[in-house]
């Protein structure tokens, strides 16, 4: 897989953090990572990564702070905010210092590759928008799906199976994989729910011939020609 990007992780809470960290590197980024302001604040100067998904709440210093001290020193490499914290007020401190956008937490981490790309897509030229497989093509950004001329419509969650398959294409993914990337960290579900959703992707997706969506028995799915 080629590389996609450079990433900063910045996360106090280790589990998350590492779960970011290993679900981004599974999908093509090269990803360094930070646990506090002070690392971040080294990490963005000395290793230029092309974007940092930025926890507001830090130990040492938040990440306000951190982003308007990036920005005091020229570096103005894109911060997507990583946050518990949705008000209003907080949205509109976080763009007006030079933030790029908020993910609240919880999230899934479809989500957040989804709005990495998005944002590495308008700030690093030749960034991929489509991604296609066979007569299959998905709009990352605009959310459109088509099956050769056929719009097809899909639900959030189906657009994020989706979009998971398609980037993996040609690679068996199981149940557990798929349910790490597509639903949020926390849901409480079981790997059942990815059989069902597969299901109501192949109704839609795969209503002509040849089908995409293929079952390897007793490991996953995956999506080719």
């Amino acid at each position: 897989m080629t590389e996609r990007g450079r990433l900063l992780v910045v996360e106090d809470e280790p589990d998350i953090r590492e779960l970011l960290c290993a679900s981004l590197r599974f999908a093509g980024f090269v990803v360094s990572s930070a646990a506090t302001g002070s690392e971040a604040l080294d990490a963005a100067r000395t290793g230029a990564p092309d974007l940092v998904l930025l926890d507001v709440m830090l130990p040492d210093r938040d990440g306000f702070e951190v982003v308007r001290r990036l920005r005091s020193l020229g570096v103005r490499v894109p911060v997507l905010y990583l946050t518990a914290r949705d008000g209003a007020d907080d949205r509109v401190t976080g763009l007006t210092i030079g933030g790029d956008g908020y993910i609240t937490k919880p999230f899934s981490l479809e989500e957040v590759i989804a709005r990495v790309t998005a944002v590495l897509r308008r700030t690093r030229p030749g960034a991929s928008e489509l991604l296609t497989c066979g007569d299959l093509s998905l709009d990352v950004e605009s959310h459109v799906v088509r099956r050769g001329s056929r719009a097809v419509e899909l639900s959030p969650t189906e657009f994020r199976l989706l979009h998971c398959l398609m980037r993996n294409s040609g690679r068996v993914l199981s149940k557990a994989q798929i349910l790490d990337q597509v639903w949020p960290h926390d849901f409480d579900g079981d790997v059942g729910v990815v059989e069902s959703y597969i299901s109501y992707l192949r109704r839609k997706v795969d209503g002509t011939e040849p089908r995409l969506i293929r079952t390897v028995r007793g490991i996953g799915y995956m999506i080719r020609p």
